[in-house]
């Protein structure tokens, strides 16, 4: 199967709409999708908390989850009545009500003088909410608002709305099939302060990136939702997107594919999108074990703080291993997790155990709702779930996008003098790359997947691993090129050529180990400014954990986007209110430090802001093996090691590189990465021409590019010249360019 060859998403005409919005109550909505291709299956069906009603019986094959009948109480029995295979639910309306008396939501037939009030548009109200959920492309959707003056549930009355629509979308790590659940708490009980406020608020499922990261399922559902609310209410005068983690992602590349969908972002906690942080996220797992096992009586790597010079993210000597029990467990069967490691690195609290449920084909933490034969015969991977992009090979399996072939990792703590030549070549000569689908087994994950203790744990996924040593160096991954071109052009990569006004906001919890960690905002700003030549619709707001300042990011947002639709001609950046600029927040709410450099450091080659020193960046293992803080290189251009070595990347240490260079080229044996050049597999072609008016709340809007350049970001790079330097290779030879 050939990967995606078409049009970016950017310059892809969408087909028309067909069906007739709005949904009524005891309707269904649209199963099919518009745009984004045929029903994967199968498909497992969730649970809607709200209604607490089953799915409606679409077939009596027996393929989907069993329906059952209900007894004279409305419980269950155990006699199946059908299957649903699309997991439809009929369009229902609940009324929740805040009560005065615990803050919590409630059926609004419940309330006994308890009704809690808010002030909307000048006048006050009582803080009661309609609810409406029902399916739109098989995924729940929902819309909420504050009730209007004399509606009903069929027919919502806008009078309490002040005409701000927020679409809600959120995170988390999914690989497809399945529909996810919804509950009051996803939308009401969340978002009660903005909904407090009068805005309106909607929300699907296809929005949640735990159920899965086809960015083209997220637009199509997110333009029914809209036309679904569109038809309840009326026009809003504009939407803003609000969400962290993968609800972060989809607004970069909502406002990147589909101009008009959103009309502002306020991505909470954000990546510039999924696939491009599996290309860091997959060096933890064999950089752990080089650590934990090859190493295992390196007195330096029991210090896990130390391991920080190798991978780029966030360690600490202190913090607990959340498999600090596990590992103790499985010591007394295996030797390996003796290695009395001191505290814990972000690779093995933030992404361990990621990396097999996106890579492996056989492993799924939610297998066990489908039956064996089912599961057997699926391929559980995002890269399965993105096949008709990635494209797939002669074994039938997708294709993967992960490529290491060149990497040097840990090559800026050699040449910073923080580790050894020998521990250099030794660390790159263990670490070879992940097995290609086909041949993957089974993970040995008891906490992920269910199992019994097993006697042969493995919490690095090594059995899956290419590993090596200085004698017989392991083979590096090589991604499928088609692939990754696939990818690119399906939109799932965002490119930086956003117009819309967005603030990019976050907690600081890099010293936590979490996996959001703050650099992946400056990934975004420099694609953007790469793309643009400028970053100006991008503010970058980040505060203690402590303090959200999230009622300032809608304010500011509010009146920048005033701003645009009375004076539209200005565009977004010059639209920006004056006192709207890049900030940093303290746990009280203080604002620490605010203005354009107050975020400059090491990352863009200008000296230390305010902001940076009170919340320093870390950076990933591709960024110290010397690829640029964007994140965006999955095949790196390859250059052979006596080339590196005439360039005088390894510093001071190039007469000892060269001195191993036989060790170098067995390693590299395809020459080693030259991260000065662009991406190998990203198509040439312009994929965004970016020469149309964008629409931002119902105005046109004229491209704010700042530099007429060839856009890769269109800094065109020159062939290099680099200086020859005197090296001698063994034999005599002489290395220079």
């Amino acid at each position: 199967m050939p990967a995606y060859a078409g049009p970016h998403p950017r310059v892809m005409k969408r087909p028309p709409e067909y069906f007739p919005f709005p949904i009524t109550i005891g309707e269904i909505g649209p199963v099919e999708t518009l745009f984004a291709g045929p029903s994967s299956y199968p498909f497992y069906c969730g649970e809607n908390e709200v209604t607490n009603r089953q799915p409606l019986v679409d077939n009596q094959g027996g393929e989907g989850v069993p329906v059952f009948a209900l007894d004279e109480k409305g419980q269950k029995t155990g006699e199946i009545i059908g299957y649903s295979r699309d997991c439809s639910h009929s369009t229902q309306v609940t009324y929740f009500y805040r009560s005065t008396n615990d803050g919590d939501f409630h059926p609004l037939e419940e309330a006994n003088g308890d009704i809690d009030q808010v002030t909307v548009n000048g006048e006050v109200t009582d803080f009661v909410v309609r609810l409406e959920t029902g399916t739109i492309n098989r995924f729940f959707y929902a819309v909420a608002a504050l009730r209007g003056e004399g509606e009903s549930a069929g027919r919502p009355s806008a009078s309490n709305w002040n005409r701000r629509l927020i679409y809600q979308l959120r995170g988390g790590v999914g690989i497809g099939r399945r529909q996810g659940d919804i509950s009051k708490g996803d939308i009401v009980s969340r978002r009660a302060d903005q909904l407090a406020r009068g805005y309106a608020i909607v929300y699907s499922t296809a929005n949640q990136t735990s159920n899965h990261y086809n960015i083209w399922l997220a637009e199509d559902t997110a333009w029914r939702l809209k036309r679904q609310f569109t038809a309840l209410y009326g026009e809003p005068l504009y939407t803003v997107g609000l969400g962290g983690s993968g609800g972060a992602i989809q607004q970069y590349l909502f406002a990147q594919n589909a101009p008009g969908l959103l009309d502002a972002a306020i991505p909470l906690y954000s990546y510039p999108d999924m696939v491009s942080q599996t290309i860091y996220v997959f060096d933890c797992e064999p950089l752990e074990y080089y650590f934990d096992v090859v190493e295992a009586d390196n007195p330096r790597w029991r210090d896990a703080a130390e391991r920080t010079a190798i991978q780029g993210l966030s360690a600490s000597s202190d913090a607990t291993s959340r498999f600090h029990t596990l590992k103790l467990a499985a010591s007394l069967f295996d030797g390996r997790y003796r290695d009395g490691t001191e505290g814990a690195t972000e690779c093995t609290q933030g992404w361990r155990g990621l990396v097999p449920l996106v890579n492996n084909p056989n492993f799924v933490h939610f297998i066990k709702n489908f039956a064996d034969d089912v599961a057997r015969k699926t391929h559980w991977s995002h890269w399965e779930d993105l096949r008709q992009f990635y494209g797939a090979d002669a074994t039938g399996y997708a294709n993967s996008a992960w490529d290491n072939e060149g990497v040097q990792y840990g090559l800026e703590a050699l040449v910073s003098g923080n580790i050894s030549v020998d521990t250099f070549l030794e660390i790159n000569a263990t670490i070879g790359g992940w097995k290609p689908q086909q041949d993957q087994g089974d993970e040995k994950l008891w906490f992920l997947n269910g199992d019994v203790f097993p006697a042969r744990l493995s919490v690095w996924s090594e059995q899956n691993m290419n590993l090596g040593n200085l004698d017989r160096p392991a083979k590096r991954s090589r991604a499928s090129r088609e692939a990754i071109e696939g990818i690119y052009r399906s939109g799932h990569v965002f490119l930086g050529d956003v117009e819309i006004p967005m603030i990019d906001l976050r907690h600081y919890l890099d010293r936590d180990l979490d996996m959001h960690h703050s650099s992946a905002s400056f990934s975004a700003r420099e694609r953007i400014r790469r793309a643009r030549g400028h970053a100006d619709n991008q503010l970058i707001w980040v505060s203690h954990r402590n303090y959200t300042p999230l009622d300032e990011a809608l304010d500011t947002m509010d009146r920048w986007m005033q701003n645009i639709i009375e004076n539209p001609g200005a565009g977004v950046a010059a639209n920006r209110p004056v006192d709207a600029s890049d900030q940093c927040f303290d746990s009280e709410g203080n604002i620490l430090a605010a203005g354009p450099d107050v975020w400059n450091g090491v990352w863009n080659s200008q000296a230390t802001g305010e902001c940076m020193q009170e919340y320093p960046i870390y950076s990933t293992p591709r960024q110290v093996a010397g690829a640029p803080i964007s994140g965006d290189v999955f095949k790196c251009a390859l250059q052979p090691v006596e080339r590196a070595l005439a360039k005088a990347i390894y510093a001071p240490y190039t007469d000892e590189i060269a001195a191993r260079i036989e060790d170098m080229e067995r390693i590299f044996p395809s020459g080693v990465c030259n991260y000065n050049q662009p991406d190998l597999a990203r198509p040439q072609e312009d994929l965004i021409p970016g020469d149309s008016p964008v629409k931002i709340a119902g105005q046109l809007i004229e491209p704010d590019y700042r530099r007429s350049v060839d856009r890769l970001a269109k800094e065109k790079l020159e062939e290099e010249k680099a200086q020859p330097v005197s090296v001698t290779l063994p034999g005599g030879q002489g290395a220079s360019h």
